[in-house]
């Protein structure tokens, strides 16, 4: 009797799972966007911590930026800069567009043309450093701004770090489909990060 409960049991797990009745993708669902998503909140109360600071030093300082400050801050290079990584969201979102219709070329491509845009960001922002006329212990305005802009230029430095190894992993036929996806998707909810992060860093620093 048990032997015949047991076979009836066996036969009835193989017909579900053949007409697809189990599904196992159900029993373990992928929280990893949720995850990545936890992270970028995380990171997102560091720089409030950031931008609060900065905030609270300017609103109680008599002159702002305070006296011994050289010069100012030219709008011209940063302005460029921040066209630059505010369109290279636009263009990894062609990325992303491209491997859910299948299309690996197409996600290589937007993703090697992101990668070039975020560098050449990165190469501007050193320049502008060569050119200062301040440094990072002139005053509380300089330790503010490369404190800022530094932590800022770490994360499009790992932002770059993540394409290429999504570019890397890419070579391997089949890594990445309309169905296999996550890393594209992980990396440009990055970016959008970044840049978001850039727009207010900008509008305090170079506007305000």
């Amino acid at each position: 009797m048990q032997g015949s409960i047991s076979d009836t049991a066996e036969s009835t797990l193989n017909i579900a799972q053949e007409t697809g009745v189990v599904d196992h993708h159900e029993e373990h669902p992928d929280h990893r966007l949720f995850g990545v998503a936890v992270f970028l909140g995380a990171e997102t109360m560091i720089f409030l911590g950031l931008f609060s600071a900065f905030l609270a030093y300017r609103l109680s300082a008599p002159v702002w930026p305070p006296e011994g400050t050289p010069g100012g801050l030219e709008l011209f290079l940063p302005g460029i800069n921040t066209l630059i990584l505010i369109s290279s969201s636009f263009v990894i979102h062609q990325a992303d567009t491209a491997i859910k219709q299948n299309d690996v070329g197409g996600m290589q491509k937007w993703f090697a043309i992101t990668v070039a845009m975020g560098a050449t960001f990165l190469a501007g922002q050193l320049y502008e450093y060569h050119h200062l006329e301040f440094g990072l212990t002139t005053n509380i305005f300089s330790s503010a701004f490369y404190t800022l802009t530094g932590f800022h230029g770490l994360h499009v430095f790992v932002g770059l770090l993540l394409m290429l190894a999504v570019l890397w992993r890419s070579r391997t036929p089949g890594h990445y489909s309309n169905e296999s996806h996550f890393g594209v998707e992980a990396v440009e909810l990055y970016w959008h990060f970044v840049d978001v992060v850039w727009i207010v860093l900008f509008f305090l620093l170079y506007i305000l």
